[in-house]
């Protein structure tokens, strides 16, 4: 057997081919019509060589899928699974299997994108409606967004909701010492940048002492403590609300059944975590967390809202609000650096909710808070000293000089408990908590021939020790949606329902320019639940986590291999973190050479809406640079603001490929001419997926770029979240990565962050969405080298077919002087506003009629579409996709040759419901079927499989005016 034939007989490389949609027959007929006579030709054609790879990455070879796959369970097995009663924000929970496999594991739900298109995303909407409904109710708030990243970054997102809401003059925001230490870290770097001031608090004496002040804009407590204690704020609101403060609280949903909710007692914002509604731990996330406000703050509350409106027809239908449509535009004026969102894991626990009901969510809520104080009652009697009187699932003992024996022998027993200093420990119980748990505990903590305490007389005798003053008497999740679907048939079929209604990818492609959206491979997502990597807490002891500490590391360096960078840190969990972090490392590093003064970031016109609000974040001031008619960087312009704000100058802000979809030939120059006046580059990696084996942003003049694994590396959009955010930095910036001072305090595994790192935490969790992390480990391991360089090119080979093929119908709007563009191209829609009244917005709603989710709609410029096919698409879905922007052209023609009017055709009524077509009544001048695609979908494999769009065209305007955000009953709606 020659050596040759082996790699074919042990399968390696074969996942390549399931990735990437083209083969080698379709690819020369994809060269045939863009005029090239290879692959390699069109690359070197498009890509600079100025800045292509002079060496190929350096990764392990592509493994199979199997080879992959026992390869990451032997990591996977590295992590000791113990239990954990740590608490401190994780807790252990039950995925109902129902939802376990029909959302957390259905491609239905996972690879949908963020539901800007609101007709194809009623499903994914109606879910997040229920979630925000859900938190309202929880948390007795006017309005709830829908979701946010994790409790701490909405701690700090509340932190600058309150700023921007009331008169308060202060800069001070007062912190309860007894807040979760990671939120608190978090809560400090987001303050640092924009110059606001965190007081925390160690004793209730300070406390007190800290609201007499008049500094103040905020303060923030935990409802109950992170230490247990369930604290009575009700006073402390009336002296806050006097000084024209807001009140912010962290709060527990799961114990918010039981305790009466900050809304009822005077809060202004409340925070936290969905995590424990059906999440898994996961390290740390993905999780969805929350923020409500109360009615007065929510033009200006951050992350996504998804609001209630009518369609074109005067039917009920969801969509995203008004300020979730304004972030894109707001730039540095947005209210948060707009990816904000962990949206499946926000239906999983929207979900839950649905499925458990109030009464299940109150009897679950119930059990822990009587195991708390079964435990709390037998700790007593073994002769242990309890901090708190009160309780939910927390309880703190003072173990004085016993405390490490204990907190070991618990480890022995294959317990985790939280070491709180002082002489002090914390258990905290959770939904998985059983009867055993609790004998287990008092075991650790008996002296050796103590009695152990009776666990049926206890159960028996106590009542949770929930101060009977804060004891809930409101009704929650009163809507028929949480009080319906609890048989798992009945559960079932609701979830089905949803999905039915959304276009995903699992049905059809989806050609957002920028957004990258291609396959999520099955093999990629099987290790998400693995108990090995689900069921560990973040801050469990760091030699616990020894699969998640080589998974990091090796991912970690595989990533720096990609971009050229020298140091990663996987801690941002989204993109929008990712920047920001970037940017907190490029001012701390300016800070450190004494150049502090350095506060000017530069951002051409054209870039992503993240930048300028992430710049915002990081305490820089935006200056716009001009771009040319190419939708090049006026490197002109550039130089001309260099050296007016040479001395200020911290960095600069570019995409590349540009937003534009063309690699700009002059980014060495770029990057030469912000370098000479002592700037930073940083280089957005959004479009990362135009360069990996081609080019590397820290080899041609990057110093910093952000990817985003959910785009290049194979995480799933999942409606809008979850995301990671890497950031990637050369070797003088890496000392100024996200540091964790929690988990090192924790003796957690800290992600490869320094002890002594000057910036800090960007995420609750020292590893993020440590998670979803297998799956680009799946992706880079099964692809190689090879592997992911061929899907870069394949990627730039299906936006220059598209393009080519297209543009006798489309033009397309920039190109490269050969007429070539990178992995995406926009599509000029403009002229036909005046040759027959048809907008972008037109056809990306006629598309939908087709079967498909439309481009990216007016971005980077107003009313046009930019399309990117990805490299997973095969060449039948790229031709089905082109047919129908041909069909659709020529219904444009139609319309301006007069055969329709300008106000009553195809485009302007898209898209058309089933209802629509079946009713009685037909006044259009274009037969049923036409307006239906039905023509288009028998000549593309058969009517039966066509999509129908749930809704009618969605009233924006109307939902604007009447601003409806929860499970509003539909009587109330029609009366609105």
């Amino acid at each position: 057997m020659t050596t040759s034939v082996v790699p074919a007989l042990d399968g390696a490389g074969e996942f390549i081919a399931r990735h990437i949609g083209i083969t080698p027959e379709d690819e020369q007929r994809m060269l045939a019509a863009i005029g090239e006579a290879s692959r390699q030709a069109l690359v070197e054609g498009i890509v600079p060589r100025a800045i292509a790879r002079a060496r190929a990455m350096a990764l392990p070879p592509a493994a199979s899928e199997a080879q992959a796959l026992a390869e990451l369970k032997a990591i996977a097995q590295k992590n000791r699974l113990l239990r954990s009663f740590i608490g401190q924000g994780y807790y252990g929970t039950h995925t109902p299997t129902v939802i376990l496999r029909n959302v957390l594991e259905n491609p239905a739900w996972y690879t949908a994108y963020t539901p800007y298109q609101a007709e194809i995303s009623q499903g994914r909407l109606e879910a997040l409606i229920n979630f925000q409904t859900m938190v309202s109710d929880l948390t007795g708030m006017d309005i709830a967004n829908a979701s946010m990243l994790d409790e701490a970054t909405a701690a700090a997102e509340a932190m600058t909701l309150a700023r921007r809401s009331v008169k308060a003059p202060g800069q001070t925001i007062v912190v309860s010492g007894d807040c979760h230490p990671q939120t608190i870290e978090v809560v400090r770097t987001r303050a640092r940048p924009l110059g606001l001031r965190v007081l925390v608090t160690a004793s209730a004496e300070a406390w007190h002492d800290a609201l007499a002040r008049d500094d103040y804009f905020a303060v923030l407590v935990q409802y109950p403590a992170t230490h247990g204690r369930i604290d009575d704020w009700r006073a402390d609101v009336q002296t806050v609300h006097a000084k024209g403060a807001a009140f912010i609280v962290a709060a527990d949903l799961l114990a918010l059944t039981l305790l009466t909710p900050p809304g009822e007692w005077g809060a202004d914002i409340v925070v936290g975590s969905s995590q424990r509604f059906g999440m898994p731990m996961g390290a740390g996330g993905p999780h969805a967390a929350f923020l409500a406000c109360r009615d007065a703050f929510k033009r200006s509350l951050p992350g996504r809202l998804v609001g209630v409106s009518v369609d074109a027809h005067g039917q009920p239908a969801y969509r995203l609000a008004l300020q979730t449509r304004e972030q894109h535009i707001r730039r540095e004026k947005a209210t948060s650096n707009i990816c904000t969102a962990q949206v499946l894991p926000a239906v999983v626990a929207s979900m839950y909710a649905v499925y458990h009901g109030p009464h299940g969510l109150r009897r679950i809520a119930e059990r822990v808070a009587h195991l708390t104080a079964v435990l709390a009652h037998g700790l007593s009697a073994l002769g242990y000293t309890l901090a708190n009187g009160t309780a939910f699932d927390t309880v703190c003992l003072h173990t004085g000089l016993a405390t490490a024996a204990l907190l070991a022998r618990a480890r022995e027993q294959g317990m985790n408990l939280r070491d709180l200093g002082h002489g002090n420990v914390g258990i905290a119980l959770d939904e998985t908590t059983t009867r055993a748990d609790v004998e287990a505990l008092w075991t650790v903590f008996a002296a050796p021939g103590q009695t152990q305490p009776d666990f049926d007389v206890l159960a028996a005798e106590v009542s949770p020790l929930i101060p009977a003053a804060l004891r809930r008497t409101s009704p929650y999740l009163t809507h028929p949606v949480f009080n319906t679907h609890h048989s798992e048939t009945a559960m079932l079929r609701y979830i089905r329902s949803l999905s039915d209604k959304d276009l995903a990818l699992d049905r059809t492609m989806i050609p957002l320019g920028s957004c990258t959206m291609k396959l999520n491979a099955t093999s990629e997502m099987i290790p998400i639940t693995w108990p090995e990597f689900a069921q560990v807490h973040p801050f469990a002891p760091a030699d616990q986590l020894e699969g998640y500490r080589l998974l990091d590391e090796q991912l970690r360096a595989w990533l720096s291999q990609a971009t050229g960078y020298a140091a990663v840190s996987l801690q941002p969990n989204a993109g929008s973190q990712g920047e920001y972090a970037g940017l907190l490392a490029i001012q701390a590093y300016h800070a450190a050479r004494g150049q502090a003064q350095r506060d000017i970031c530069l951002i051409p016109t054209s870039a992503h809406g993240t930048n300028p609000a992430s710049a915002q974040m990081a305490g820089l001031q935006v200056v716009a640079v001009a771009c040319d008619a190419q939708g090049n960087v006026d490197l002109d312009d550039l130089r001309a603001k260099c050296e007016q704000y040479s001395a200020r100058l911290s960095c600069v802000m570019i995409t590349y490929p540009s937003t534009h979809g063309v690699f700009e030939t002059g980014v060495k120059t770029l990057c030469d001419i912000v370098h000479a006046h002592g700037g930073k580059v940083y280089i957005d990696g959004a479009n990362m997926n135009a360069l990996v084996g081609t080019a590397a942003p820290g080899e041609f003049g990057g110093d910093v770029s952000h990817l985003n694994l959910h785009k290049t590396f194979c995480i799933p959009h999942g409606g809008g979240g979850p995301g990671v955010g890497p950031v990637c930095v050369a070797a003088e910036l890496a000392p100024y990565l996200p540091g964790h001072a929690t988990a090192h305090a924790a003796g957690a595994y800290a992600g490869g962050a320094s002890k002594d790192a000057p910036v800090g935490a960007v995420s609750a969790a020292p590893l993020g969405n440590a998670a979803v992390l297998p799956i680009s480990w799946m992706y880079i391991r099964m692809m190689g080298a090879e592997g992911l360089q061929r899907a870069t090119e394949t990627a730039i080979l299906a936006a220059n077919y598209v393009s080519a093929r297209l543009r006798p119908h489309y033009p397309t709007l920039y190109a490269s002087a050969n007429g070539h563009v990178a992995h995406e191209c926009i599509l000029d829609c403009r002229g036909f506003k005046d040759s027959c009244g048809v907008m972008a917005e037109d056809i990306a709603k006629r598309l939908m009629d087709y079967g498909f989710h439309a481009p990216t709609l007016s971005f980077p410029v107003a009313n046009t579409l930019m399309v990117e096919p990805t490299e997973s698409e095969p060449l039948s879905e790229l031709d089905r996709f082109i047919d129908a922007m041909i069909a659709i052209r020529e219904e444009i023609r139609a319309v301006e040759l007069g055969v329709w009017p300008r106000d009553d055709n195809p485009l302007k009524n898209a898209p058309h419901t089933a209802s629509r077509c079946l009713s009685e009544d037909w006044p259009h001048p274009y037969p049923r079927e036409l307006g239906a695609a039905l023509p288009f979908h028998r000549a593309h494999g058969g009517a039966g499989n066509k999509y129908w769009p749930p809704v009618g065209r969605v009233d924006n305007v109307w939902g604007d005016r009447h601003l409806f955000c929860s499970c509003v009953p539909m009587s109330e709606l029609a009366n609105a």
